[in-house]
């Protein structure tokens, strides 16, 4: 546990009091702290033919390897789509109902960079790699993580 606010919070849902209301602390950024950046596209975005494809993915492995050459690679993949998602309940029952509009497809990349710019930049190498446009989005600063 950790106080968060003059609000003791449970770590594996920061943010969310254990014995009152949820409370949202805006995020604190740490000189030294780099921000988590995730950038992605749905599969559909990716419109390739069978020559293409190889192309396309030796590219992207390009990019990933600059990344992880760069130190801000994080982690990255694609999403399996052949294997169905489940929502699982706080309680631990388990249902093929997932949120709504929630359907997570194509692949994606974490990268840890020290800036809004720098994250833009990465993903229109991406983006670029791919032939397709990225979506980016930024992590919450999390001291833990």
């Amino acid at each position: 546990m950790k106080k968060l606010g003059g609000v003791y919070t449970d770590h594996s849902f920061p943010g969310r009091a254990l014995d009152g209301p949820l409370v949202v602390a805006a995020p604190t950024m740490h000189p030294q702290a780099m921000t988590k950046y995730l950038i992605s596209f749905p599969s559909e975005a990716m419109v390739l033919t069978d020559a293409e494809f190889p192309i396309v993915s030796a590219d992207a492995h390009a990019v990933i390897e600059e990344a992880r050459a760069a130190g801000v690679y994080v982690f990255g993949g694609g999403i399996a789509e052949q294997v169905a998602p489940v929502l699982v309940s706080a309680d631990g029952s388990v249902s093929a109902e997932i949120y709504p509009g929630s359907g997570l497809t194509g692949g994606f990349t974490v990268l840890e960079l020290p800036s809004r710019e720098e994250a833009v930049e990465w993903a229109s190498k991406i983006a670029a790699a791919c032939r397709c446009a990225q979506e980016l989005r930024e992590f919450m600063y999390d001291p833990a993580s």
